[in-house]
C-alpha cells in the first residue's frame, strides 16, 4: 500500500506521506498523519471498484432487465392484474377480454 498509493498521492498533493504528521496533548503523541494516508488509500480503492465493478454491472443488468408487463385494474376488487389475464388472482372473478 504504501509502495503503491502513497507515492500517488505524492505526485498530485507534492507531499510524499503524510505518516510523520502528529499532535501531543498530555504526553500523548496523535498520529493523524497515518490516519490520512489510510484514508485517503481507502477512498482511492472504492473509486476503482466502484468504476471497474459496479459501475459496468450495472450497465449490464440494465441492458438485460425485463420490461414490466402491462397492468389493468381489476373492476370488482381494484387491484392491479396483467392485462393478458382473464381471471383475477386476488378475488378470482372472472374478467371479460379487453379488445385492443
Amino acid at each position: 500500500m504504501r509502495d503503491l498509493v502513497t507515492p500517488l498521492i505524492a505526485a498530485i498533493g507534492g507531499k510524499p506521506n503524510f505518516s510523520a504528521l502528529s499532535f501531543t496533548i498530555n504526553h500523548s503523541n496523535f498520529l493523524y498523519g497515518d490516519f490520512i494516508n489510510v484514508l485517503v488509500a481507502f477512498v482511492i480503492i472504492a473509486l476503482v471498484i466502484y468504476y471497474l465493478v459496479v459501475v459496468p454491472y450495472n450497465r449490464f443488468s440494465a441492458r438485460y432487465r425485463p420490461e414490466p408487463a402491462a397492468m389493468r385494474s381489476c373492476p370488482f376488487c381494484l387491484s392491479n392484474i396483467p392485462v393478458a389475464a382473464t381471471r383475477c388472482p386476488f378475488c378470482t372473478s372472472e374478467l371479460g377480454a379487453i379488445a385492443g
